[in-house]
């Protein structure tokens, strides 16, 4: 099983890891397409403004276009430590047990606008750069991910779940994977899409996915796995699951 996490605009400072290496990333065939995004970012951090502009960020903001000069000589860490946020802070990977860790770590991946997708030990660099974003030396990151990423996540032969925003689902599409929407019921049973608690529910459940002894290979499986870890979810299609936020 592979479970597909959006990123986070939030990224932890630092590390202690070398340079990020991308031949030691997962899916290298994405390389070509990470070498020309870094090698971009790099170029525009030397025109602060620029720089600011097209990442949509305040000058307030400008440590983020400075990590951006340093992105291919920078510390590194783990994905799941370098990401933080709402999802992250339910995912809660620094609570879990060695063997939980090393299950997360195969388990789980992050979408990145820069680096298309990661597992959760690969050793990156903070940066910024959405899935939003517009850079001047690129068209449009869809055009540039899309026919590198989809082929690449297509020949992943797991169970995939994807609990990606919008954004970073447009980069890539990912035919056959189970979606899962957050949904709250009001007292007449009408269900509506979550937005505030989205992020929590989806944290909780990458956690329980990422740590369950007995990994899932099936949709029932992984409903299964949820409710025995006490959240509410339901199948809706053949591959799509509502997860009840139980406001």
């Amino acid at each position: 099983m592979l479970v597909l996490l959006p990123p986070s605009e939030t990224k932890a400072a630092g590390g202690d890891g070398p340079p990020v290496d991308l031949e030691n990333l997962f899916l290298p065939e994405l390389n070509p397409v990470r070498a020309k995004l870094g090698d971009a970012l790099v170029d525009l951090a030397r025109d602060v403004p620029a720089s600011l502009d097209a990442l949509d960020i305040s000058r307030r903001q400008e440590h983020e276009v400075a990590r951006n000069a340093e992105l291919w000589s920078s510390p590194t860490v783990p994905a799941l430590l370098r990401y933080t946020g709402v999802l992250y802070d339910a995912l809660d990977v620094a609570g879990f047990r060695r063997a939980q860790l090393a299950r997360a770590q195969q388990r789980l991946a992050v979408a990145s606008a820069l680096f298309g997708v990661v597992r959760g030990d690969d050793l990156i660099p903070a940066y910024r750069l959405s899935g939003g974003s517009a850079l001047p030396a690129v068209a449009s990151l869809r055009g540039l991910w899309r026919p590198a990423l989809e082929p690449a996540l297509a020949t992943i032969d797991e169970l995939v779940v994807d609990l990606r925003s919008g954004t970073y689902a447009s980069l890539a599409r990912t035919p056959g994977s189970v979606t899962v929407r957050v949904v709250t019921e009001d007292a007449t049973g009408a269900r509506k899409t979550v937005s505030h608690h989205n992020k929590a529910y989806k944290g909780r459940l990458a956690a329980v996915l990422a740590t369950v002894p007995r990994e899932p290979s099936t949709v029932g499986g992984l409903v299964s796995a949820a409710r025995r870890a006490g959240l509410t979810v339901e199948r809706t299609g053949e591959r799509e699951l509502e997860l009840l936020t139980g406001l």
